[in-house]
């Protein structure tokens, strides 16, 4: 399926500068731009792309100024990124859908299966789930009794889903995450540890996704919640009892201990560790493989080991690559201040 630069403009409130009529079949990224397709320019690394670039339409943001000229036509928007992220959306939701229940899936005959679903082959479906309208359920994945999955909820394979869990509207889970595994309780005895049952479950809520092999833990007592609208990435664990509010996303490798409750709208980079019992704030932006010790309060930009501020992290760096030259001058003057004191 074709579209002009005056269709995609149209649908994206952005303004057509060369051949409205130009036309595109796919996507491609600005450095490796070919006819027919359409790119997108936000990140300045890559502005030197643009005057190279072969895609037939590149999306811009409205204040880029061009420093000569360029073949391609221009669509300018408020924000490229967010841009081509609606066009791709839309690319998506044309795609064909997997429906029908695969022969060699096993669902219980307790289970409660709504329609136009799709269970794949191999998929484990036990007493007394529920599954939404319209939900995907891959090849291999295991839904353990009394799960709850709302509507248009997509499961790729070999996801696992403990017994108890529920989760909302439109989540969607990649492939290897693991929902409601037990919580790490253990009670140190005389003879080693005994192991403290994890009686709870897991929440989540609509519009969540879930990276591949992450794991959220099930709680002791009570809920584990990931509240709506939570984006994870890839390999994150998430302890017993934590709680994630609203929008907070997380990239690879985070990890966060029991009972930790995060607040609306965070952000936290690659291999970010919370430790346990302690409450973050809203909008706290916290840099990649910064260790947080203790509480935090809300609207703040952190990096570091205790977090600190983002400028005060940087020149203390700066310090700190000086260190061995520093101690270098600190043993010569300690030699001159001894020598001082011999000719006294």
């Amino acid at each position: 399926m074709e579209f002009t630069a005056k269709q995609i403009a149209e649908y994206i409130g952005g303004k057509v500068e060369g051949n409205e009529q130009a036309t595109v079949h796919t996507f491609a990224k600005i450095e490796e731009g070919q006819p027919g397709a359409i790119s997108f320019l936000s990140n300045t690394k890559y502005t030197h792309f643009l005057y190279e670039t072969k895609s037939s339409i590149v999306l811009i943001n409205e204040d880029f100024q061009l420093e000569k000229p360029v073949q391609a036509t221009l669509i300018r928007v408020k924000n490229a990124y967010e841009s081509i992220a609606q066009l791709l959306q839309l690319y998506t939701s044309t795609l064909p859908k997997k429906t029908g229940i695969d022969s060699l899936a096993f669902i219980s005959p307790n289970a409660s299966i709504g329609k136009d679903v799709y269970i794949g082959a191999f998929a484990y479906i036990g007493d007394g789930v529920v599954v939404g309208d319209h939900a995907q359920i891959y090849p291999h994945t295991v839904i353990g009794d009394d799960v709850r999955i709302g509507s248009h909820c997509l499961l790729y394979p070999n996801v696992t889903i403990y017994q108890g869990c529920k989760l909302g509207n439109r989540v969607t889970i990649h492939a290897g995450s693991v929902i409601g595994a037990d919580g790490f309780g253990f009670a140190p005895t005389a003879t080693g540890y005994d192991k403290i049952p994890q009686i709870g479950i897991v929440v989540i809520e609509d519009d969540v996704e879930i990276g591949a092999n992450t794991c959220i833990d099930r709680s002791t007592m009570g809920q584990t919640i990931i509240h709506k609208g939570v984006k994870l990435d890839n390999l994150i664990q998430i302890a017993h009892n934590v709680e994630v509010g609203e929008h907070t996303v997380m990239s690879a490798q985070v990890g966060i201990a029991g009972s930790t409750k995060v607040g609306q709208w965070c952000m936290f980079g690659g291999q970010v560790g919370l430790s346990g019992h302690i409450t973050i704030g809203d909008k706290v932006l916290l840099g990649a493989q910064s260790g947080v010790p203790s509480s935090l309060k809300s609207n703040q930009e952190l990096i570091g080991t205790p977090p600190m501020k983002m400028r005060d992290y940087f020149k203390s760096h700066i310090i700190y690559r000086q260190l061995p030259e520093m101690h270098k001058e600190l043993e010569a003057l300690k030699k001159q201040v001894e020598e001082l004191k011999k000719n006294k």
